[in-house]
């Protein structure tokens, strides 16, 4: 493998300007950042990643802490988040670790170990609550993070969310426009941010349609969903579309109507929100809504490199559009 010392020679560089030039400092020009690079690729060259660390004074890590019970390592939407995510890092020399806790006090002290330990150089929040006291914690600490989501604290941070309001007002009115008039909404709980604006959609669309509202909230998971669905289809008026805050609880709405004998959706209609990948293959196939999980991976990656490197986080704030997706799980009342 070839020295520091010798690329610095076949470039005609100072060694002290090829290391500043691999680690990406802003006082090396564009032009020669690239060159050097180019030339490095080109010979083998490989930097001493220990030495660069501590010559840095950085971990060269950034960690998503992934807030979830014991033994229950799986939700899909971030499982799916860390392939762009960590390809994004990669390319400026960053590792992406996860890291699972228990939501609560537990939660709380692996981001102060993090800190406080410099075990990471930035780190990405995701499941944003209303009244988030992790990113209160970073945001008094100056620690960069990005979040996905927006919390309800006035202090600028950086985010990606989704416009959740907007896709479920107008997911009312697609449904509405089928001929649906008996529409519920299974709702994640409300401590969560993006249950708060997915439900205000809701209602926003059913109140413009002039329905009335039917709102169930429980668990953002499959059991959660079931048993909100449960609850909806025993009532006196039985809905004919149940608009779920998640995809995981519209496949547990789905699990729920078979047990009540009634088909999707020839009897009731099913509508989700994630486009995870299982929900082009459940059955029947879920009309659902999506916020493109690869780019959006790929943004925060951008982002967080952005905060570590110090950008200002007011610039770095964006709410996007969701995507319609309409399968097999919708149709007409009665069709």
């Amino acid at each position: 493998m070839s020295s520091l010392r010798y690329l610095a020679r076949s470039l005609g560089l100072s060694v002290t300007t090829v290391s500043r030039a691999l680690d990406g400092y802003g006082d090396v020009a564009a032009e020669t950042r690239k060159r050097v690079r180019e030339t490095a690729e080109a010979i083998g060259y490989r930097p001493n990643a220990a030495a660069r660390r501590l010559r840095k004074g950085m971990s060269e890590l950034v960690t998503l802490v992934l807030p979830t019970e014991p033994g229950h390592f799986n939700e899909p939407l971030y499982i799916e988040l860390l392939a762009p995510m960590g390809q994004r890092l990669a390319r400026e020399g960053y590792d992406l670790t996860l890291i699972a806790a228990t939501p609560g006090p537990d939660e709380l002290r692996i981001y102060r170990r993090l800190v406080e330990g410099r075990r990471a150089d930035g780190i990405i929040v995701v499941r944003t609550r209303r009244q988030d006291a992790r990113i209160l914690y970073l945001q008094e600490t100056g620690f960069p993070f990005v979040a996905l989501g927006r919390c309800e604290s006035e202090a600028v941070y950086a985010y990606v969310d989704a416009d959740g309001e907007a896709s479920f007002a107008d997911a009312v009115r697609r449904l509405a426009a089928m001929g649906h008039r008996r529409i519920a909404h299974l709702a994640a709980p409300s401590a969560f941010n993006f249950a708060v604006l997915r439900r205000r959609g809701y209602e926003l669309g059913m109140a413009e349609a002039g329905l009335a509202p039917l709102v169930i909230e429980h668990r953002a998971d499959e059991e959660g969903g079931s048993g909100a669905a449960l609850a909806a289809l025993s009532g006196a008026e039985r809905p004919t579309a149940l608009l779920c805050a998640t995809d995981r609880m519209a496949f547990g709405a789905l699990r729920a109507a078979r047990r009540c004998g009634l088909a999707v959706p020839r009897d009731v209609s099913v509508v989700g929100h994630d486009n995870l990948v299982t929900a082009q293959y459940c059955d029947p196939p879920l009309t659902t809504m999506e916020f493109p999980i690869a780019a959006t991976g790929e943004r925060l990656a951008e982002m967080i490199l952005a905060r570590i490197g110090g950008a200002d986080p007011a610039g770095l704030q964006e709410v996007g559009q969701t995507r319609f997706i309409e399968r097999e799980s919708t149709v007409s009342p009665g069709a």
